[in-house]
């Protein structure tokens, strides 16, 4: 059974899962698919080409899919997918990307507080809280169970490690490592997020690689590229050891300092 207000506006092409509510005056545009057991609270808006799983709850004034701010973006098709069980707070946006062959992401289980916004083509994964007022600049990856603090800005492309706290009013310009914790403006990183390891279950065996790959890039007084050797180096990599190198490895801005 589909509740929708009669004050609610919903396009009879859009895709309604079953047992959704849809609240007053809540806008639902033609390109829109929801899956089973959303509920919009109030006035939210989603539009364009709008992919959303099960068991998602966007409160009042949320705005889902629309175009990006992207000054390149001429109105071409482009999409964003959402996945299940997210939390969508007040005010909060969310962009469509700005080009169709990289939608716009976001996981599952994740939270999303009030006037944040995740612009074009941002991939959010799976378990990750993103605090009041963070803005997100387009093409920015944040990887799971990584907490942003709230009023941070996060610079176009960054990336934001597995496992890693990212504390309030930061300015983020450079990728931010797995497991660590920072802050600041320009944003710098002040050691690893070791209660946050502890509370999710990280064995003081796996907490000690961590750490001793951590000294590698931070306390060595060895740079980057001569960590990166070293670290290769180390005989029996641990999981977590080999996900801090490969994301070394693959950073394209540098990381934070």
């Amino acid at each position: 059974m589909i509740k929708i207000h009669p004050t609610a506006i919903v396009n009879s092409k859009a895709e309604i899962g079953n047992n959704c509510v849809i609240g007053p005056y809540c806008i639902i545009g033609s390109d829109v698919k929801l899956g089973e057991n959303n509920v919009l609270v109030s006035n939210v808006v989603i539009d364009g080409d709008t992919e959303i799983g099960n068991g998602n709850k966007f409160f009042h004034s949320a705005v889902i899919g629309t175009d990006c701010q992207d000054l390149k973006y001429k109105g071409e098709p482009t999409k964003l997918i959402i996945g299940d069980n997210n939390t969508i707070r007040e005010f909060a946006t969310i962009n469509k990307s700005a080009i169709m062959d990289e939608p716009t992401q976001v996981g599952n289980n994740c939270l999303l507080m009030i006037y944040s916004h995740i612009a074009h083509n941002c991939i959010l994964g799976n378990n990750i809280i993103v605090a009041n007022a963070v803005n997100l600049a387009g093409h920015v990856h944040i990887h799971d169970n990584a907490i942003i603090g709230g009023m941070t800005a996060i610079a176009q492309f960054v990336k934001i490690g597995i496992h890693s706290f990212v504390g309030g009013a930061s300015g983020v310009k450079k990728d931010i490592p797995p497991y660590t914790r920072g802050f600041g403006v320009p944003y710098h990183v002040t050691g690893l997020n070791s209660i946050g390891l502890q509370r999710r279950g990280f064995s003081s065996e796996s907490r000690k690689a961590i750490k001793e790959i951590y000294k590698l890039f931070y306390n060595s007084g060895l740079n980057v590229s001569q960590a990166l050797q070293k670290a290769e180096e180390i005989p029996n990599l641990t999981e977590e050891q080999q996900i801090f190198i490969d994301f070394v490895k693959n950073s394209d801005v540098g990381i934070c300092k």
